[in-house]
């Protein structure tokens, strides 16, 4: 930004350069989605996710096997290999952003990327603790391990203090900046990812080739005192949140406190009767009353998000806002990794074909050709005297309760973006409701006997999302970077 870019160079910039900070959330071998919304212009989401092959393999000729995610109180079963790949899309979306939006070179994005992914980055606690929980998939093959495997500990994956340096993908970086995304779709990437799928995977070359960005309106949704913009049908975050802010009355909840029983069981309610409520439609039901926001949404809503497959984990955000008003909000997802990489690239590929929860009839019942959905959506608010927030979250299942508690926050309860950012979450899933640390308990004794399946957590947790958020207007600019995803905030001066 310094150097004269806008909020979309900065995002390009640092979504490539969290494919070599944080490579297990963030690969070039995934997808995401952009909400872009320029000074002068009107607001586009870019859809980058990543698209199911051509064509379905049988479940018993494929490299599809499962693994075990240890999150330290819990193990989750998933499944990584060649069959498991779906169809990436964060290369074709960097480089369309950059045409459509951005002013400086592609080189000079990509300069700091390749810089720290060839000298290296020093690993935190945090992503050390992120290697820890997906350890199976980077220690899956040779070629995995022998980029993030630890130097002291050869069976372990790096630890925190140590240096991780990626070569190939430093290589990768500088080459696609110079010859742009037909290398990956068209040319030697593409040919060395299909030759490796040959055996065992789905994907083939035509998929790679036949893949394109995709440019949609916003979901709009008037909220009282400000407009909501987020990710649209055939991702399902946003609308969902649609539907529980819906379910909100700004005057009913006038004189609540945000942190008291009174109001957290109307939330929890909230979360548990969207949830329910797109149950009933997955099964053919019908929504209440409260919740259509509008006939012709609904249906697009029943048609564009339920048959499809759903991806949800291994998420990161970015949000940007500079000085002319430029606006980014950009969230991408790996899933956790196929433990596969395109030889001699260092770009490791997704596994989004190998997660449990986009296939309840089981494996291999997604369409072919179709794009995925997902929980995310990158997010803007807009209110009348000019102020604009950016806003999104990793967290799985959890985006859509994280964001609908910070709009909220920042909406109904006028929270600065610190604020609603640090202020404490709750999440309900499966009849159990989630209470972060941070409430004072002696005041939740409605809300726990309302729930008496629940848990309570000690501290803040990044189960309860990462919601990073900017705030700019003309009271000037603030925000916050969500502590439970290791998220900074930065204020470039000009």
């Amino acid at each position: 930004m310094r150097a004269g870019g806008n909020a979309f160079d900065a995002a390009i910039a640092a979504l490539a350069a969290a494919c070599a900070a944080e490579p297990v959330l963030s690969s070039l071998g995934g997808g995401g989605y952009a909400l872009a919304r320029p000074a002068s212009g009107s607001t586009r989401v870019y859809d980058f996710f990543v698209h199911t092959p051509s064509r379905r393999g049988a479940l018993a000729d494929l490299d599809f096997y499962p693994i075990e995610a240890d999150f330290g109180t819990t193990t989750q079963e998933f499944h990584i290999g060649h069959g498991t790949i779906a169809t990436p899309g964060m290369v074709a979306g960097l480089f369309r952003l950059h045409a459509d939006l951005a002013r400086l070179p592609m080189g000079e994005l990509l300069a700091p990327a390749e810089q720290w992914a060839r000298e290296g980055v020093v690993i935190t606690e945090f992503q050390a603790y992120l290697f820890d929980v997906v350890k199976a998939t980077y220690l899956a093959s040779d070629a995995t391990r022998d980029i993030f495997s630890s130097n002291r500990e050869p069976q372990r994956l790096v630890c925190p203090g140590e240096i991780l340096r990626q070569t190939d993908l430093a290589d990768s970086l500088e080459i696609l900046a110079r010859e742009g995304p037909d290398l990956f779709y068209r040319g030697e990437m593409a040919e060395r990812l299909a030759r490796l799928l040959r055996s065992g995977g789905q994907l083939q070359r035509r998929d790679l080739e036949n893949y394109q960005v995709q440019l949609s309106e916003p979901l709009t949704v008037n909220l009282p005192g400000a407009t909501l913009l987020s990710n649209p049908p055939p991702a399902a975050g946003g609308i969902l949140t649609a539907f529980a802010l819906a379910l909100f009355s700004a005057e009913e909840l006038k004189g609540l406190d945000s942190r008291g029983s009174e109001y957290l069981i109307r939330l929890a309610a909230t979360l548990e009767s969207t949830h329910k409520h797109r149950m009933d439609v997955a099964a053919g039901g019908h929504l209440h009353s409260e919740l259509l926001l509008d006939p012709e949404l609904l249906e697009h809503y029943r048609a564009e998000v339920l048959g499809r497959a759903l991806a949800s984990r291994g998420t990161t955000h970015i949000s940007i806002i500079d000085a002319d008003g430029n606006l980014a909000s950009v969230t991408t997802s790996n899933g956790e990794g196929s433990g596969t990489l395109i030889p001699g690239t260092g770009i490791v590929l997704n596994n989004m074909l190998g997660e449990e929860d986009l296939n309840p009839a089981g494996f291999q019942t997604w369409a072919p050709g179709q794009r995925m959905t997902s929980m995310m959506m990158p997010s803007a608010l807009f209110w009348p005297d000019g102020t604009q927030v950016a806003t999104g979250s990793g967290g799985s299942n959890r985006i859509r309760s994280a964001l609908l508690q910070v709009i909220a926050q920042l909406v109904f309860f006028q929270a600065s973006p610190e604020q609603a950012v640090r202020a404490p979450r709750i999440h309900w899933e499966q009849g159990l409701l989630s209470i972060e640390g941070g409430f004072e308990l002696g005041r939740l004794g409605a809300l726990l006997e309302a729930y008496p399946r629940h848990q309570i957590w000690q501290q803040p947790n990044m189960f309860f999302g990462g919601a990073h958020t900017v705030r700019n207007g003309p009271r000037g600019a603030d925000g916050c970077g969500d502590a439970r995803r290791a998220g900074v905030f930065r204020k470039v001066p000009a």
